[in-house]
């Protein structure tokens, strides 16, 4: 009987070291899975065209909120910018007059995403063009990492079922050039 005891003790330490191991080595799984798909992610590339627009929130400078779903039904004008950006200025007179010209049909809404700036400067550039669409910052960079960009400006036309219409990557050269791809998406 005591070498039946004894056997049993000897196995009683090593099952819980066993567990123990296990547990490790699943959580490595689980750790080295989560980095791949993060990887796989960021090396994707933009967004396409045709894609379905990831559900998204931004917060302006004068404090309200829109969200992706309350846009559904309209052409959404995606625009992301920053101060220090001199391509950017070359299109801001040009988006802002864009803006003017399809703000009241009401199926047309520009927004504007502050990349990696300081408020103080942002507010600057846009009473420096004033821009009245709404801009807002991009806090942690989450929008511009949905969209994946690799630089500012880019602009993304969003048709109105939420699907990625049109890319923009650099400034716009004229007003007629962001008017025709506004067009072209609400004549769909």
């Amino acid at each position: 009987m005591e070498s039946s005891e004894q056997e049993v003790k000897n196995d009683s330490p090593s099952m819980p070291r066993r567990w123990v191991i296990i547990l490790i080595f699943a959580v490595m799984l689980a750790f080295l899975a989560l980095l791949g798909w993060g990887l796989k992610n960021a090396q994707q590339g933009p967004i396409t065209v045709g894609q379905r627009v990831p559900d998204f929130s931004m917060t302006t400078f004068d404090g309200k909120t829109y969200n992706t779903q309350d846009l559904k039904g309209k052409v959404v004008v995606l625009n992301f910018w920053a101060s220090w950006c001199k391509p950017c200025e070359q299109e801001a007179a040009e988006i802002e007059e864009a803006w003017r010209y399809y703000k009241d049909t009401d199926q047309v809404i520009f927004l504007g995403i502050d990349y990696v700036d300081t408020e103080t400067e942002a507010r600057e550039y846009l009473n420096k063009f004033d821009i009245t669409y709404p801009n807002g910052p991009d806090m942690r960079t989450a929008i511009s990492q949905l969209f994946r960009i690799r630089g500012v400006p880019e602009t993304y036309v969003i048709d109105r079922q939420g699907n990625l219409a049109a890319i923009q990557i650099g400034p716009y050269s004229s007003l007629t050039e962001i008017q025709t791809m506004i067009d072209s998406v609400l004549n769909q």
